[in-house]
């Protein structure tokens, strides 16, 4: 097994260059998601409604497929369609999917953090300590989102910032990995 993950390493480090152009890549796509915040959230917004439309053409597939295998395969096709009436929707009109990704978000972390505050609830009935700090995380959650739902432009800020910053830690990452390949390959493995 080892062996086989040696030969792996040693294969892929031979185009460790490709990793590092592709960092380079992310790292400026990050760069230009700070420089243009508007145009990247239209983007971005866009690309979620895309995949609205492309989620609900194969969730419909797949509960056509299936409806002689699966009980209630129903339920999928009723969600399938809803995502694909979504999806058009959104695409037609790039206003409301811009808002439309806005309460998402921020109804979807509002629901983790009444997650997160059940949780600490359930820690603390079990006896373990400090469940108060994941309680406090799970409120302080709970505010930031009504915040970002009272004010859509700073969760559209929000988002476009979070998007910046992953493209920017991911172009590291794979500097990262390239420049170990580079040196793995210099040592002949």
């Amino acid at each position: 097994m080892e062996t086989k993950n040696l030969e792996a390493l040693s294969r892929s480090a031979k185009q460790w260059y490709l990793l590092l152009i592709l960092g380079l890549i992310f790292i400026a796509m990050g760069i230009w998601v700070f420089f243009t915040p508007v145009s990247s959230f239209v983007a971005l917004s866009m690309f979620f409604a895309f995949t609205f439309l492309i989620s609900g053409i194969f969730e419909i597939s797949y509960a056509i497929s299936n409806r002689k295998t699966i009980d209630n395969w129903g339920w999928n096709l009723v969600g399938g369609i809803i995502d694909l009436i979504i999806g058009i929707i959104l695409i037609s009109h790039t206003g409301a999917s811009m808002v439309f990704l806005i309460f998402y978000v921020g109804f979807a972390l509002i629901f983790r953090s009444i997650m997160t505050i059940g949780w600490s609830v359930q820690l603390n009935r079990m006896g373990i300590k400090n469940w108060g700090w994941i309680l406090v995380w799970g409120i302080l959650g709970l505010i930031f989102c009504f915040i970002l739902l009272w004010n859509p432009l700073i969760t559209g800020m929000v988002i476009v910032i979070y998007l910046g910053v992953a493209f920017i830690m991911i172009g590291i990452a794979q500097i990262f990995l390239s420049l170990r390949l580079r040196k793995l390959k210099k040592e002949g493995i």
